[in-house]
């Protein structure tokens, strides 16, 4: 948050001759100075994925002022797409290549903020479009894009992975061929209590659910939720009171909110809303949805389009999850995969990855629109995926 200003002392006005205007001033001053002058800057990583990328990367972001340092290489490793934290704090894992195939890779975090590579596992369905680790830090799943399924990895009690489970999705949607001709996984998360996984598929246009028992570890078969017809599901965010989901459609670039029944894991379909304008999606040889992201606050909720380059912003109706677009922003990049909010919820961060940039954006805390800050813009390989420490 900004620095408060200094304390003001209006019933001394026309007195700064007074002895104690000087002892009142000095005190001020040195209260102000005793203070922190700008906040502690954090770590940041960015997975990539190929154009040269040599695997994660990690900057220093100071939530004061929005600048980010120049990325440094911190762990070597073919294709670190996604990235997710153990819930300790002191572990990331990602979906990347690993000895013997496409599979998990865990890392270590070190005080400096340094990776050091410590367990892998292959994925015998193929490689992962995104990870999730459970809050009990027993198990993660992968969303596996190619292979259409949804696999579960337990951790022991070091958060070394185990031997992982593969689920089959089935019944796809067929509306559009060669796109949904499949089941297509796309992302993974847990309900806020943890009881159930969440598995958007763009193949089947339903939010895959799934009941989840940490002791064992497992996750069983729960239930679906269906999109809009050949809308494509993608990403999904829960609402900051748990009330709703925002599902993002990559292929109708719009948000559908669902209606979340927590003792049910259950989903009912509400209202769909466009993230841009007919107008706008024909002036584009190709658009896609790609992330959404919902403030902390919860009045407002973002996703990114690829293609249009531009990030949609939506004031949230907190009784009825309905979304409003209140300004569509440009990325300044190209093909944003990924956009991430820091956790002073202050700032939004963009990962051009065909342009090899991340830009910072800072958010209006009345509108929630974005201004771009041109001092933050620093160069990574391929980012596609945006991490703040935890």
């Amino acid at each position: 948050m900004p620095l408060s200003k200094p304390p003001a002392f209006p019933y001394l006005r026309g007195a700064m001759n007074h002895p104690l205007t000087s002892t009142l001033t000095s005190l001020a001053t040195a209260t102000v100075l005793s203070c922190p002058l700008a906040a502690e800057p954090i770590d940041v990583y960015f997975g990539t994925g190929g154009g040269g990328a040599k695997g994660i990367y990690r900057a220093t972001f100071d939530t004061e002022n929005g600048k980010l340092s120049a990325a440094e290489l911190a762990a070597e490793i073919p294709g670190p797409g996604f990235l997710a934290w153990h819930p300790d704090g002191d572990k990331l894992y990602a979906v990347a290549r690993v000895e013997g195939g496409h599979g998990v890779a865990g890392f270590r975090v070190a005080g400096d903020g340094s990776l050091a590579p410590f367990s892998s596992r292959v994925n015998p369905d193929g490689g992962g479009a995104h990870l999730a680790v459970h809050p009990s830090g027993r198990f993660l799943i992968t969303a596996q894009y190619g292979g259409g399924s949804t696999a579960l990895f337990p951790l022991d009690a070091e958060g070394q992975l185990g031997e992982p489970t593969v689920m089959e999705h089935g019944g796809p949607s067929g509306v559009f061929e060669g796109r949904q001709d499949a089941p297509h996984p796309h992302w993974t998360g847990f309900s806020p209590d943890g009881r159930f996984a969440f598995v958007p598929d763009l193949g089947t246009d339903k939010i895959h659910i799934y009941r989840v028992d940490a002791d064992k570890p497992s996750i069983a078969e729960h239930g679906l939720a269906a999109s809009v017809p050949g809308s494509g599901p993608r990403h999904m965010r829960f609402s900051a009171d748990g009330k709703f989901i925002y599902l993002l459609n990559e292929m109708a670039l719009s948000v559908t909110t669902f209606a979340y029944d927590a003792a049910e894991g259950a989903a009912k379909r509400l209202t769909t809303t466009p993230a841009l304008g007919e107008g706008a999606k024909a002036k584009e040889a190709f658009n896609s949805a790609a992330e959404i992201l919902v403030h902390p606050g919860g009045e407002f909720v973002w996703s990114s389009n690829r293609g249009h380059d531009s990030i949609t912003c939506y004031r949230a109706d907190p009784e009825t999850g309905a979304l409003t677009v209140t300004e569509v922003e440009p990325v300044r990049g190209a093909w944003p995969r990924n956009i991430n909010i820091d956790p002073t919820g202050r700032w939004i961060l963009a990962a051009g990855a065909d342009s090899n940039t991340v830009s910072v954006f800072e958010i209006d805390p009345e509108t929630g629109e974005l201004t771009f800050q041109t001092r933050g813009v620093i160069s990574v390989p391929k980012p596609i995926c945006i991490l703040f420490v935890k």
